[in-house]
């Protein structure tokens, strides 16, 4: 099944089910919680991020090939940073290049997009999976320089700009995915794949991020956890990649869709 999350013509934010043949029903309730599909068809405006999230948590180093471009060691533990919520964007709104605090190294990275459907603590890894809502594209959009350089060493001000976190089009539901790491995943920019690979690349699986980081923590129910990037990222390339004002950058995740959004400048 899949959740979106939309606007209607007269501005209303509402929850729906898109069907196979395209067509979404308005549901009510919150999908977080009890909800009912009313087999009403929907007034979509425009598709916004499928969920907004309580808390963005993101596992950096987590695909092997993307640790080998970079020359970096397999990590022992998940390497964890956080977004701010403020980073979250609609599909098909832009990516903004942040120019207050200025970045000419802004870097793309496909990611699958975890959503947690329902508090857990010490959650066993065995037992992770049934408190995943489901699944969604996401962009884990960085600013290379202010991650590496002017960052302090930690990777929050480079990760957290506003419009850093794109996420959709929708949420696949747990029940449509069974296994979360045999998913291709990709990033297309302007037309050219940069990022071709696979989930089951992870170095630590979903159900092992899960057990790790309900670790004597609570993760709320519409918590999203960024799983990782695989190799092809625009800053390992030589000459590096990065977006620039007109790109168009498409993050693709077999079962589940594409994410577009198009690359712009901020005003100061």
């Amino acid at each position: 099944m899949k959740l979106v999350r939309y606007e209607t013509g007269s501005g209303t934010v509402s929850y729906g089910r898109r069907h196979d043949d395209g067509r979404v029903t308005r549901i009510t309730g919150n999908p977080l919680e009890s909800w009912t599909d009313t087999n009403e068809t929907a007034d979509v405006k425009k598709l916004l991020a499928p969920i907004e999230p309580r808390d963005i948590i993101c596992i950096g180093l987590n695909y092997r090939k993307h640790a080998a471009e970079g020359n970096q060691a397999i990590p022992e533990f998940p390497v964890v940073f956080m977004k701010n919520v403020g980073a979250l964007q609609n599909p098909e709104d832009p990516i903004i290049l942040p120019r207050q605090l200025r970045s000419d190294a802004v870097d793309y990275e496909c990611e699958l997009a975890v959503v947690i459907g329902r508090e857990c603590y010490n959650v066993k890894k065995s037992d992770a999976l049934k408190y995943v809502l489901g699944y969604t594209c996401a962009n884990d959009v960085s600013a290379r320089d202010w991650q590496i350089q002017k960052g302090g060493s930690q990777w929050c001000r480079g990760k957290t700009f506003a419009t850093f976190c794109p996420l959709g089009p929708w949420i696949v539901t747990a029940d449509e995915i069974a296994n979360p790491n045999s998913l291709p995943i990709k990033t297309v920019l302007n037309g050219q794949t940069m990022q071709d690979w696979n989930t089951n690349d992870m170095i630590f699986d979903v159900p092992t991020l899960i057990e790790f980081l309900s670790g004597s923590t609570r993760l709320l129910a519409g918590t999203v956890i960024l799983t990782g990037t695989p190799h092809g990222v625009g800053s390992a390339r030589k000459p590096p990649v990065f977006l620039q004002p007109g790109d168009k950058v498409t993050i693709e995740i077999g079962s589940i869709g594409s994410l577009t959004n198009p690359v712009i400048e901020e005003t100061v």
